[in-house]
């Protein structure tokens, strides 16, 4: 959204695209309560985290928040697989390019050894493990996760090298059943399973944004409850009707957005009694 449409509306930036600053994003009560647990013990300790739930519940922006969180703090080293579901040698070579370690994927020995040497290093010179946020997880092979789980940890599983933080669908919970898997599902030290939001959730949010955008009046409030009814609990469905909106509003030069721009938008016409009679002629004709 240019410049000019942006000052109609009082907005520093458009707060229904998946980009807004991570402030603009809404932490509720139990959200909350998972980074406290991550920042406070697994970093320390390190193990696994998992942030499961169905598309549209806030995985990724609540993955997103987390790793801006760690990053502010000293000495601690994030980093995130952007290739999930990549076979054991793409693995490696991904892991490499984020702990900038150099390694022979015609070695895999050498690959694990040396990775395991780097986090270790790291965990006796600053007491904290590194970070490695996975999501879309229910993507990963089966051989993938065990070999992830085997390079976290090392004398005899007492000492965690590194801080796991997954994300995934239903599907990677009942991956986690399978008998090859169980041990990585025990592994599992922090959960949160993310649920669609009520609408009184989703107004928050909606609150949220809008204030942090810099104007918390651009919608009337009958258009954002009307909204937070329809989204169906998916704050990705919440930001993609609400951006329709704002697009159509802007194109119109409207000065504020509401119910009435909703029924435009999303109104479906009733067919017209002429279609009708059309229609049931053509079918006396076969």
């Amino acid at each position: 959204m240019n410049t000019k449409l942006l000052s109609l509306y009082g907005l520093k930036y458009n707060p229904f695209t998946p980009d807004v600053p991570t402030e603009a994003l809404h932490i509720y009560p139990k959200l909350e309560n998972f980074y406290w647990r991550v920042e406070h013990g697994l970093i320390g300790e390190g193990g696994f985290a998992l942030l499961s739930g169905d598309p549209g519940t806030g995985k990724s922006v609540a993955l997103r928040v987390l790793s801006e969180r760690l990053g502010h703090i000293r000495d601690v080293q994030v980093g995130a697989l952007t290739h999930p579901s990549a076979r054991l040698s793409d693995f490696y070579r991904e892991l490499g390019d984020i702990f900038s370690v150099t390694l022979n994927t015609h070695n895999r020995w050498h690959g694990f050894k040396n990775l395991r040497e780097r986090w270790l290093s790291h965990v006796k010179s600053t007491l904290l493990r590194p970070v490695l946020f996975i999501d879309e997880a229910q993507e990963m092979p089966a051989c993938v996760l065990n070999e992830l789980r085997l390079l976290t940890s090392t004398q005899f599983d007492s000492q965690l090298l590194l801080s796991v933080i997954l994300a995934g669908d239903q599907r990677f919970n009942d991956k986690l059943r399978r008998d090859e898997l169980i041990p990585l599902g025990s592994r599992i030290r922090v959960r949160l399973h993310m649920e669609y939001a009520n609408p009184d959730q989703l107004m928050q949010s909606l609150q949220h944004l809008l204030a942090c955008a810099g104007n918390p009046q651009l919608m009337s409030q009958e258009l954002m409850q009307t909204l937070c009814d329809h989204a169906m609990g998916n704050y990705r469905a919440l930001c993609t009707m609400a951006g329709e909106l704002l697009a159509t509003a802007a194109q119109q030069e409207k000065t504020q957005l509401d119910e009435k721009l909703y029924l435009e938008c999303f109104t479906v016409p009733a067919p017209s009694r002429k279609r009708k009679l059309s229609s049931s002629n053509g079918g006396n004709h076969g």
